[in-house]
């Protein structure tokens, strides 16, 4: 067996989301070889790379059929993130993916998405930061059980800047953490707006693979400044099944294809999309309706993230500070892992084929 051997068999697996052979994509390094003994490294795109099982046994096969069938395999696997972004000595440099996590109005439960998407990619072995930007209506600091808690300052250069909180393995900001819950938040847009900025330049994300921001609901101020301010991969869609619900998911669709704002739709995920008794497990009741998230995404051609439950552990994870991706519920723990899944997936792609991601210019 030599090192062309191998390489030439390995040319005949895909990466499944890019289409192209692992070799060509520069997906392999490493290669060694001691007799029946081959080892050798699959650089991933994202260390929550869903697929990683599916590629090791292409490896294995590839290798056993095309080279030797008593060869003894050793697939490692390491990753590196990929990214589009076009300026990332401007704006938080070390971020490799922006996303933003959005619906068309309130109450689809957008925030617990948001929340639980972050703690997903991050079991996934990346590196991960959730940015409530909802400035309105912050609810990070209690899903997160960090209510009263304060961020600190630290020296970076000659700056000083704000640190983020550390939450299960992921770094946290909220407005929620800054002022005293008890008092609202009476800023008009321009203020909120400024916030946000603050949050992006003054808050030390340093180096993550995913920076996930819990948007405000509809399409206003904040959302304009983000993709002012930051290159942004790209944004989820939540909604619920119900009509009311999708009617405005459509405004939230239409506003990131709009020429002036052009941020790539991720993905649409359908929150709340049946009620399961935690009784009866196996039980499905479509209180809001069926699948309507579903076929909105094929209305519009984009990706379909999957749907997630109505069920009770969701709902007691978020009041008590322990989101559900970190609770004993199995079933909705893998809704949600399957939903980071698409993700990452739909963001590989996104990166492969798509231009640069850019700082957008809003013309008002």
């Amino acid at each position: 067996m030599t090192n062309e051997d191998i390489l030439k068999a390995l040319s005949n697996v895909q990466e499944p989301d890019l289409g192209k052979d692992i070799v060509s994509l520069n997906m392999v390094n490493d290669v060694s070889i001691e007799g029946n003994y081959v080892s050798f490294t699959v650089v991933l795109t994202t260390p929550a790379c869903p697929l990683k099982d599916m590629i090791k046994n292409a490896c294995i096969s590839a290798i056993k059929t095309l080279v030797n069938k008593d060869a003894v395999v050793n697939v490692r696997f390491t990753s590196n993130t990929t990214t589009k972004r076009s300026d990332a000595g401007a704006v938080l440099p070390k971020v490799k993916n922006i996303v933003a996590v959005v619906s068309g109005k309130g109450g689809v439960g957008k925030s617990t998405v948001a929340a639980n998407l972050a703690l997903a990619l991050s079991q996934g072995g990346a590196k991960v930061g959730l940015m409530d930007a909802d400035i309105y209506g912050p609810s990070v600091p209690i899903m997160f059980g960090v209510r009263g808690e304060r961020p600190l300052m630290i020296e970076i250069g000659e700056k000083g800047m704000i640190a983020p909180l550390d939450r299960y393995g992921i770094k946290l900001m909220s407005i929620g953490l800054l002022v005293d819950e008890k008092n609202a938040v009476v800023w008009r847009g321009p203020m909120a707006s400024s916030a946000i900025r603050q949050f992006v330049t003054d808050v030390y994300w340093d180096e993550l693979d995913y920076l996930v921001i819990d948007m405000p609901p509809g399409t206003g101020d904040i959302h304009l400044t983000l993709v002012q301010t930051v290159p942004v991969t790209g944004a989820v869609i939540v909604t619920t099944p119900q009509d009311v619900a999708l009617a405005d998911a459509k405004k939230g669709i239409a506003m990131f294809g709009q020429a002036q704002v052009n941020v790539p739709i991720i993905g649409l995920v359908e929150n709340m999309s049946y009620f399961t008794p935690t009784e009866l497990p196996e039980n499905k009741y479509y209180i809001f309706g069926k699948e309507g998230g579903k076929r909105l995404a094929e209305e519009y051609d984009i990706p379909f993230l999957g749907q997630i439950p109505l069920v009770q552990s969701i709902r007691e994870g978020g009041d008590e500070g322990v989101p559900v991706m970190m609770g004993d519920d199995e079933i909705t723990k893998k809704a949600f892992r399957d939903f980071a899944a698409h993700v990452v997936r739909s963001i590989a792609m996104r990166n492969a084929n798509i231009e640069q991601a850019k700082v957008t210019s809003v013309v008002s």
